[in-house]
């Protein structure tokens, strides 16, 4: 029930991407960037210093500023540590008691740790929107796109893209700017989105009409 130990795999390349099925183009004035559980305790299942993690954080680090030069909200979804079974509920059954209450695990890595302004909110289950205010701070600021970026690709990341679409509201999944337990993992979970609930981009060309 504990994390695997991830092998160091490339980053999809933009000619590597699946097909869209529907043109939706992300807007400055709409969005919010998600930045989902990128804690120490969820990366260190990545070689440090190799693909995808170096991409990953590279690439997240360029988004984070790109988005608040823009006024683009960042809200980053964490996991508590030390959870109660309550808390922990079913995926206490799939993955165990989950993180430790350690603030070292609990951390963002520095270069993309949150900054004043930002919203940081407790995450419960796979979809960010589940027992959180998400939903409510994209209505009331009169937003209607999420962009998401950060891991696991095929688990929190798509069933919150998945979650913003049953929600009505535009999803953008980040296809350099995420990450996963393999490339097979990885590229299944860009399929299922461009192909049901989601718009798959890249780094460079998120916002490019701006």
């Amino acid at each position: 029930m504990a994390l695997p130990a991830i092998a160091p795999y490339p980053l999809p390349a933009v000619d590597e991407l699946p097909a869209n099925r529907v043109a939706w183009t992300a807007d400055p004035a709409r969005a919010v960037l998600l930045v989902h559980d990128l804690q120490h305790h969820f990366l260190s299942a990545f070689p440090p210093g190799e693909q995808p993690l170096t991409g990953l954080l590279d690439n997240t680090a360029h988004l984070l500023k790109r988005c608040r030069s823009l006024g683009v909200p960042v809200v980053y979804s964490a996991q508590r540590g030390g959870q109660t079974p309550a808390e922990r509920g079913l995926q206490l059954d799939f993955w165990g008691p989950g993180v430790a209450d350690d603030p070292q695990a609990l951390a963002v890595p520095g270069a993309v740790a949150p900054q004043d302004g930002d919203t940081v909110l407790t995450k419960w289950k796979y979809s960010a929107f589940v027992r959180t205010e998400l939903e409510a701070m994209l209505r009331e600021s009169g937003r209607d796109q999420l962009v998401v970026i950060g891991v696991y690709a095929h688990i929190g990341v798509l069933m919150s893209a998945c979650d913003a679409w049953m929600r009505d509201i535009q999803a953008f999944v980040v296809a350099d700017a995420v990450a996963d337990f393999s490339r097979d993992d990885h590229d299944m979970a860009l399929r299922w989105a461009a192909g049901r609930c989601a718009v798959v981009t890249t780094t460079d060309a998120l916002f490019t009409e701006v």
